[in-house]
C-alpha cells in the first residue's frame, strides 16, 4: 500500500529523528559504547496502515528500513510517533499490551492521557486539555460569550472541542453553532456548513481542525466568498504553510491561536541542507522528498513508483540545491514539531542511560535486580522513562507526568499581514502551564490585528452586557448569553458588569438613583433649620410672650375686682404653667437624644397637670365659694389660699412621681424608625415604658374630664362674671384639640408627627390662654368701667370669700 502524496514536513520530523539519533550515537557521555539504531515506517496518517506498522515493528518483520550497523534483534525498544491523534490511538493500543513505549511528538488529543487505556503512551507535546483551556481563556478575555465552533470530525477535533466547550461553559461562554466533517466528507456537507458560517450573525469561530481539513474548509469558503471571520485556531493549523498566499491574506489575517513553542534545534537546519540523493541512493523516502521538492524525476522521466503519477516529468539533474528553500521543509523559523521529536529521542536515550547506571543490587525490579541493556525488555525502559528527567540543549527540564504528558507549553501567535502583502506569524503572548495559577497566560493584546486590520476588538455577544445597575434575566429557551437586562429593585444594587443578582443594601442604606451603590439613607427629623420649625418656634415664643404679657397686666391690675376675683394667687401660677407649656414644645424640636426624649415626655406631662390642676383649683374656688353663700355652710374655711396650693402641690407632685418611675424603670430613648419609609430612616423618640405612657396619659385625662364636669355644672352659677363657664369653653377646646390629634398624629408621616404634636400643645395653650384670659383682659383694658366689685356681685350674692 503506498499513501497518495508524499508530507515534505513529515520527512523533516523523519530527518529530525535521525540527526537526534546520531548526535546521541556520537555522544561520549550518554550511552557511551551503545549505538542506537532505528526502523521507519510511513503510515500516511491512515489507521489501517498504523496498524499494520505497529504489528511488524513488534513481530520485528525485516521489510523495513533499518539504520546499517544494527546488530541483535530487529524488535523495538521504542516507537517515536505518531503524528496524528487517531493513528497514535491505534499504535497504543496495539503495542500496549507487549509493554512497548509510544512516544509521539505530535499527538494531542486528551484522550492519550487515560492510563489505563494508553498504559505505554508518552508524548513531548501537550495535551489538548491544556489547549481547550487556553482557548476558553483566550475567548473570554477577548470579551467574547457568543461564538461559533467548527471542528475535524476525529479524535484529535471531537476530544479537543469537547473540552473546549467544557471549559467555555464554565466561563459563560455560549456557543452559537457547532459544525464537524472529514476531509472525506461529501461536497455538499462542506457547502452546508460553509453556509451556515455565512448567515451566522456572529463572525467569530473557533476552529479545532487538522490543517488538511482547514485547507479543504477554505477551499469552499473561498468559493462561497466568505470574508471577515475572525478565526480562533488550534495549534493543528495555525501555523501550517498548506495555503496559497491569497487565502491566507484574504481569509486568515487576524487569525489567533496557540502554537508549539518555537525551537531552534542547534546543527539540525545543517543536518537537512545536506540531505541530497547521492548520499542515500536505496532510500525511497529521500527519493520520493527531491521529485516532489524539484517537481522532477530521478528514474529517466517517471516519477518514483510510489506515487501513483501519470505526469512526465523532467529528469532531475542532480545539481538542485536546497540552500534558499523556504517551505515545510526549511521553514523561516523552525516550528516545534522538529524539537518535540528531538525531546523524544533524547528521553529514550536517557531512559536506556539510566538503565545502564543501574547498580546490582539495587535495581528497580524483582530482588533487586537490574535490566541488562543487551536483552532488557521493553516493559523495563518503560519503568525508567517513567522516571526520566533530563535538561536538554535549550535549558529545558524535561520530564512526563503521572499521565505522560509534559509541561505545557504555548506561544499565542497572530497571523499579521506584511507590507508587502504576505502574512507573517507574530508572537502576541505565551501560555507556561508551569506558572501559578491564573497567571499561565500572558497576552499583549495591544500588538494584536484583527480580522478587519485594526486594532479594534471584534464585538461576539448574544446580548450587551448589563451594566451596573441592572441584572440578568434569561430568556426563556436561550442559552445563558442571551439575556434581557432588568433595573434592580428600590433599596437593591449591582455594583458590577452582567449581575446575575441584584444585592439589597444594608439596613441603615438605600440604593442611589443609578442603582450602582448603596448611601446611607436620608435622615429625617424635625430640624430647627426648617422652615416648619421656625413657624412652630414663632407661635411658641408668642404663646409664651403672650402668657407673660396676661400676667404682667394682671400685676399691674392686681388690686382691681375682676383680678381679685379669680384668685390671682392661681391664676399667677396658671399663667406660669401656660408659659411652661408653650416652652415645652420647643423639646420637640431638634435631633432626638437620649436627654431631649426623657425631657419632652416628662415635661409635657408635668407642666400639663400643673396647669390644669390651676383649672381645677380655679374651678372648685367657684363652686365651694357659692356654696359658702348658703346659710350653716362653712366651706370656705376648709378650701383656703393654703388648701389650695397644697392641692395643686399634690396633684403636680403624683405626676412627678410617676414620670421618675418612668425614667428609672424605662425612659423613652431615641430610635431609628426604618419601617414607615423605605428609604428614609426618622429619627424619633421611643415611650420606652408604654405602662408608663398609659399611666401619665390617663392621669392628665382624668383632671381634665374631673375639670370639665365641675365647670360644666357651675356654668349657670348666679354671678355676673362667672369663671366656670370660660373654664369649660378652655376644657372643651382642650379635648376637642387632642381627640383631634390622635387620628393626625397616627397618619402624619416622618418628621410631620412630631409638628402635629407640637401644633397640639400650642393649640391647647392657646385655648387655655385665650378661653380663660382674654375676657378679663378686655374687661380690663377695654371696659374699665366694669372693673368694679357691684358690677362683678350683679344680681347674684357678693363673693366676699374671694381674693
Amino acid at each position: 500500500m503506498y499513501c497518495e502524496s508524499f508530507d515534505i514536513s513529515s520527512f523533516r520530523l523523519m530527518q529530525t529523528m535521525i540527526f537526534a539519533i546520531e548526535e546521541i550515537n556520537r555522544s561520549k557521555t550518554l550511552l557511551p559504547n551503545i549505538t542506537l539504531g532505528y526502523e521507519i515506517y510511513d503510515d500516511c496518517s491512515i489507521s489501517a496502515i498504523t496498524s499494520k506498522a505497529a504489528l511488524v515493528l513488534v513481530n520485528g518483520e525485516e521489510e523495513l528500513i533499518e539504520y546499517p550497523d544494527c546488530k541483535g534483534s530487529s524488535n523495538v525498544a521504542a516507537i517515536i510517533g505518531c503524528d496524528i491523534s487517531t493513528s497514535s490511538i491505534t499504535a497504543a493500543r496495539t503495542v500496549g499490551a507487549f509493554g512497548i513505549p509510544l512516544i509521539s511528538y505530535f499527538s494531542t488529543c486528551s484522550c492519550l492521557s487515560d492510563k489505563q487505556e494508553y498504559p505505554t503512551f508518552f508524548r513531548t507535546i501537550p495535551s489538548d486539555k491544556y489547549q481547550s483551556k487556553l482557548l476558553a481563556e483566550l475567548v473570554k478575555t477577548f470579551g467574547w460569550n457568543w461564538i461559533g465552533t467548527v471542528r475535524s470530525n476525529t479524535d484529535y477535533g471531537n476530544f479537543g472541542m469537547r473540552t473546549f466547550v467544557k471549559e467555555a461553559q464554565k466561563l459563560g461562554i455560549c456557543i452559537a453553532y457547532s459544525e464537524s466533517f472529514h476531509r472525506t466528507d461529501s461536497a455538499e456537507k462542506i457547502h452546508k456548513i460553509v453556509q451556515v458560517m455565512k448567515e451566522a450573525t456572529i463572525k467569530v469561530v473557533v476552529g479545532f481542525l487538522h490543517g488538511t481539513d482547514m485547507r479543504v474548509l477554505i477551499k469552499e469558503i473561498l468559493r462561497q466568498n466568505v470574508t471577515g471571520i475572525q478565526w480562533i485556531g488550534s495549534e493543528g493549523w495555525i501555523t501550517e504553510d498548506i495555503f496559497s498566499p491569497e487565502e491566507r491574506v484574504r481569509f486568515l489575517t487576524g487569525a489567533i491561536g496557540p502554537a508549539t513553542r518555537r525551537t531552534e534545534v542547534a546543527g539540525l537546519r545543517d543536518h537537512l541542507l545536506k540531505i541530497h540523493p547521492s548520499r542515500f541512493p536505496d532510500s525511497v523516502f529521500v527519493k520520493t522528498f527531491w521529485e516532489t521538492l524539484f517537481s522532477c524525476s530521478l528514474t529517466m522521466g517517471n516519477a518514483t513508483e510510489t506515487r501513483s503519477s501519470t505526469f512526465q516529468l523532467r529528469s532531475c539533474t542532480g545539481n538542485e540545491h536546497l540552500n534558499g528553500l523556504e517551505n515545510a521543509y526549511l521553514p523561516a523559523i523552525m516550528d516545534g514539531s522538529s524539537y518535540h521529536v528531538y525531546k523524544a529521542v533524547y528521553a529514550v536515550a536517557h531512559a536506556l542511560d539510566d538503565m545502564l547506571s543501574c547498580e546490582e543490587g539495587n535495581g528497580p525490579f524483582m530482588n533487586n535486580a537490574c535490566a541488562h541493556i543487551s536483552r532488557f525488555q521493553p516493559w523495563q525502559l518503560l519503568h525508567y522513562l517513567q522516571l526520566v528527567t533530563f535538561t536538554a540543549k535549550t535549558g529545558e527540564v524535561v520530564y512526563f507526568d503521572e499521565n505522560g504528558d509534559p509541561v505545557p507549553t504555548y506561544d499565542i501567535v497572530n497571523l499579521q499581514m506584511r507590507t508587502e502583502g504576505s502574512l507573517e506569524i507574530v508572537n502576541v503572548g505565551y501560555y507556561e502551564g508551569s506558572a501559578p495559577e491564573g497567571q499561565e497566560l500572558v497576552l499583549n493584546i495591544d500588538d494584536i490585528v484583527w480580522s478587519s486590520t485594526d486594532k479594534q476588538i471584534p464585538r461576539a455577544l448574544c446580548s450587551e452586557p448589563c451594566p451596573p445597575g441592572k441584572r440578568k434575566v434569561s430568556r426563556k429557551g436561550q442559552p445563558i448569553c442571551c439575556f434581557d437586562c432588568a433595573e434592580c429593585g428600590d433599596g437593591e444594587i449591582s455594583n458590577t458588569t452582567d449581575s446575575i443578582d441584584c444585592v439589597k443594601c444594608p439596613l441603615e442604606y438605600w440604593s442611589n438613583q443609578q442603582k450602582d451603590r448603596c448611601v446611607p439613607k436620608k435622615i429625617e427629623f424635625l430640624s430647627f433649620e426648617e422652615v416648619l420649625a421656625y413657624v412652630l418656634v414663632a407661635l411658641a415664643f408668642m404663646g409664651a410672650c403672650l402668657a407673660l404679657a396676661t400676667a404682667i397686666i394682671f400685676f399691674q391690675y392686681r388690686e382691681t375686682p375682676i383680678v381679685r376675683a379669680n384668685n390671682s394667687e392661681l391664676s399667677f401660677l396658671l399663667l406660669f404653667a401656660l408659659t411652661l407649656c408653650f416652652l415645652c414644645s420647643l423639646t420637640f424640636i431638634g435631633k432626638p437624644t437620649g436627654w431631649s426624649c426623657m425631657l419632652r415626655r416628662t415635661a409635657f406631662a408635668i407642666v400639663f397637670v400643673l396647669c390644669i390642676s390651676c383649672i381645677l383649683g380655679k374651678t372648685i374656688l367657684v363652686v365651694v365659694a357659692f356654696k359658702s353663700t348658703l346659710p350653716n355652710n362653712n366651706l370656705m374655711n376648709w378650701f383656703g389660699p393654703m388648701q389650695q396650693r397644697l392641692g395643686v402641690f399634690v396633684l403636680t407632685f403624683l405626676q412627678g412621681l410617676i414620670c421618675t418611675i418612668w425614667l428609672i424603670v424605662s425612659p423613652p430613648y431615641p430610635v431609628k424608625n426604618m419601617a414607615y419609609y423605605r428609604d428614609i430612616i426618622i429619627l424619633e423618640c421611643d415611650v420606652g415604658s408604654l405602662k408608663a405612657f398609659y399611666f401619665v396619659s390617663s392621669y392628665i385625662g382624668l383632671l381634665c374630664t374631673v375639670c370639665f364636669l365641675l365647670a360644666f355644672l357651675a356654668r349657670k352659677l348666679p354671678d355676673n362674671f362667672n369663671d366656670a363657664k370660660y373654664i369649660t369653653f378652655s376644657m372643651l377646646i382642650f379635648c376637642a384639640v387632642w381627640i383631634t390629634f390622635i387620628p393626625a398624629y397616627v397618619s402624619s408621616p416622618g418628621k410631620y408627627t412630631v409638628a402635629v404634636e407640637v401644633f397640639a400643645i400650642w393649640a391647647s395653650s392657646f385655648g387655655l390662654l385665650v378661653c380663660i384670659f382674654a375676657p378679663k383682659c378686655y374687661i380690663i383694658l377695654v371696659k374699665p368701667e366694669n372693673n368694679t366689685k357691684k358690677n362683678m356681685m350683679g344680681r347674684g350674692i357678693g363673693q366676699s370669700g374671694s381674693r
